[in-house]
């Protein structure tokens, strides 16, 4: 049909080149190329994370249109990740959004990665998905570069109500992992062995930071030095002991998540509580909100898995509503890394 909205989306912020097609706020098509050449550096090293987004993106979007089933003079817009994130890997997937857009003739829509992650509980897969929460809400987004309570009055108004100091719990359990020797992205290795372990085993610092802000460096320094200490008595520790160290490790940082998230619900009197980003892929993490909405009557949202980590679909979804709006950008709008809601 001529009048149905047809909304391309790219996102390439760091290291996943996605692509998805959207018809309005339903998903037809997510479309992610991974790489994997950074596992051995222990770390995304920005200058081949761009470099492998040059060689992904068209085919990338190639397979969103063909699995959406349309082409490409049916889209009505490009929605893109105009930052935060990497700025190498931003620069590839917004040149292409701006060149792609202008050789159609449509508009550009530019998303916040932020939001994205924030806004992937309203991906709908099909008309009847009802499942999105209500404004306003209260949102846990958490990753490898974030750790932010926010408040979600709309699409377009979110207030960060606390974030965290120095590190990300992603960033907390990646490093961690990669002390254990565990290798990178720590937080699939620690999920699969915490859920082994017993989460009482080994005591770790927390913070006691005041109002809704979040800190982990204490929380590695502390981790560290436990390690290091174990080992010295014992070389074998981390092998004999991987299971009960990863789900300590998992329980205190899921408790200090926990507790200011507690405060932020208590403060604002709002019931309706999310959680994104890609920590929410976390068990420990999900089972914590499973148990809150019980002792203490949440209402809670968990994304599908395929929605915690960097994807086009999420990009999508604030497209449309921007969209609907009318809310578009032009070709000189630039890429930004700096994270921000604004």
């Amino acid at each position: 049909m001529k009048n149905e909205v047809y909304i391309l989306a790219i996102e390439s912020s760091c290291d996943d080149t996605s692509a998805a097609v959207l018809r309005g706020r339903v998903l037809l098509s997510n479309v992610t190329a991974s790489q994997k050449v950074h596992e051995a550096y222990g770390g995304v090293v920005p200058e081949l994370a761009s470099r492998a987004h040059q060689q992904n993106v068209v085919p990338v979007v190639d397979q969103a249109l063909k699995q959406a089933g349309i082409t490409k003079e049916q889209l009505s817009a490009v929605a893109f990740t105009r930052g935060p994130g990497l700025m190498g890997s931003l620069l590839v997937g917004v040149s292409f959004a701006k060149g792609f857009a202008r050789s159609l003739g449509i508009p550009m829509i530019d998303v916040n990665h932020l939001q994205g992650h924030v806004m992937a509980h309203f991906i709908k897969e099909n008309e009847e998905d009802c499942s999105a929460p209500p404004f306003p809400f209260i949102c846990l987004l958490v990753s490898g570069g974030n750790s932010q309570i926010v408040k979600v009055n709309a699409y377009n108004n979110m207030e960060v109500m606390g974030q965290t100091i120095d590190d990300a719990a992603g960033e907390a359990i990646d490093k961690c992992s990669k002390v254990m020797g565990l290798g990178y992205p720590g937080g699939p290795v620690i999920d699969r062995l915490a859920r082994q372990g017993d989460p009482k085993a080994y005591q770790f610092a927390k913070p006691n930071i005041p109002g809704l802000d979040y800190s982990f460096s204490g929380l590695k320094t502390s981790f560290l030095y436990s390690l290091q200490k174990w080992v010295k008595e014992d070389p074998d520790f981390v092998e004999h002991h991987k299971e009960d160290i990863a789900a300590s490790l998992e329980r205190t940082i899921v408790d200090i998540l926990m507790k200011k998230l507690r405060l932020a619900v208590k403060q604002t009197g709002i019931k309706h509580v999310a959680v994104a980003g890609g920590v929410s892929a976390n068990n420990g993490l999900r089972n914590a909100f499973h148990d809150h909405a019980r002792r203490f009557g949440w209402t809670v949202y968990i994304p599908k898995f395929s929605y915690t980590t960097d994807n086009a679909a999420m990009i999508g979804v604030v497209g449309a509503y921007k969209y609907d709006k009318k809310e578009f950008c032009g070709i000189e709008v630039p890429t930004f890394s700096k994270v921000t809601f604004q």
